[in-house]
């Protein structure tokens, strides 16, 4: 049977510099059209029960594909199992509200102090526990997005259960306002960020972090053989993923204006990890479909009200037994890449 993926990936192989240009910048121009496609007749169906389709397009489409990319560094990437990614979620979000409703400093200059204190909090918590190894490292950052829940609902200035309100929007930039009134905005500006972090992504994974993260990823005592300091480059992934979804927690609290401890529960995490595994583990092209799959769908089938959840989990672990490696996964491009080598030689 002709696989028309991997069709599609010689195809891609084949092409020089200029037509792979060309076809990236449609690609970009398309998705940056993508929030007016709701506009016509023919497409009022995209919009969902609840939400409309621009709405969605930023939260969850946009930012289920932004932290999966970030995870995808640490799990796809470094092989290492994190249930509590939305920790830094949340720490990013709570970062845009404290300083945002306390002192005079506007969202972007809020972002970049979200990612660090992400990143550090990555830190802290790789610098003790990266030395443990499957299901004990899965229990601890479990642990750690469950403690930073339990913080943001016992001391004041997170405001409890309450959460924080009236958290300001982000000045206009080049005349684009970003209020809740303009969502197509803010799917430009998450959209930006995605992209820059395929790049970050795609130049670390052909340097020395992304060779060292493969060698982990595939049996860490020989990397460690090998001389290669795992311990740092396991602490380089997971701040880097970190500061990910701090960027993300940040855009989102300033969208959104009002937050709480609820919207940061272990049902993100698993939410986020289960793009990662249903697109395809360590695949950057199957977490983005991955996470456009798995955040609109249950969007779309809000109208099944009780039966939703049910309908969402045997759709997925259907489609896990028809592709149990994701719908995109890595193995078989890698395997492609090792038959065109072999074909050189």
């Amino acid at each position: 049977m002709i696989n028309l993926r991997d069709k599609g990936a010689e195809l891609w192989e084949g092409w020089n510099r200029p037509k792979r240009t060309v076809f990236v910048l449609a690609l970009i121009g398309f998705v940056m059209f993508m929030p007016f496609l709701g506009n016509f007749s023919f497409t009022s169906i995209l919009d969902t029960p609840i939400a409309s389709y621009q709405d969605v397009l930023v939260y969850p489409i946009g930012m289920f594909v932004l932290m999966g990319l970030g995870l995808n560094i640490v799990v796809g990437k470094s092989g290492l199992l994190d249930l509590g990614y939305v920790a830094f979620f949340a720490i990013g979000a709570y970062t845009q509200a404290i300083l945002g409703t306390r002192t005079h400093l506007n969202a972007w200059e809020i972002l970049p102090i979200g990612m660090g204190l992400a990143m550090l909090s990555g830190v802290l918590l790789g610098l003790p526990t990266l030395r443990l190894r499957g299901d004990y490292l899965a229990i601890v950052t479990l642990g750690f997005g469950e403690i930073v829940r339990i913080v943001t609902l016992n001391i004041s200035i997170t405001g409890g259960t309450n959460g924080i309100a009236r958290i300001p929007s982000p000045p206009a930039i080049a005349g684009l306002k970003f209020d809740i009134m303009h969502p197509v905005n803010y799917f430009w500006l998450v959209f930006a960020m995605i992209l820059l972090v395929i790049w970050m992504i795609r130049r670390l994974s052909v340097r020395r972090p992304g060779r060292a993260w493969e060698a982990i990823r595939q049996d860490e005592d020989v990397a460690m053989l090998m001389g290669i300091p795992t311990l740092r480059y396991k602490i380089w992934s997971f701040s880097i993923g970190a500061a990910v979804g701090g960027a993300a927690g940040v855009i989102y609290a300033a969208k959104v204006l009002v937050i709480a401890p609820q919207m940061f529960t272990f049902n993100v995490s698993v939410l986020i990890l289960s793009c990662i595994v249903f697109g395809g583990m360590g695949n950057m092209w199957g977490v983005v479909f991955g996470g456009i799959i798995l955040a609109y769908l249950p969007e779309r089938i809000r109208f099944i009200t009780n039966a939703r959840q049910l309908v969402f989990g045997i759709t997925l672990v259907a489609i896990m037994n028809i592709r149990p490696d994701g719908l995109l996964p890595r193995k078989k491009r890698e395997k492609l890449k090792a038959k065109k080598a072999a074909h050189n030689v």
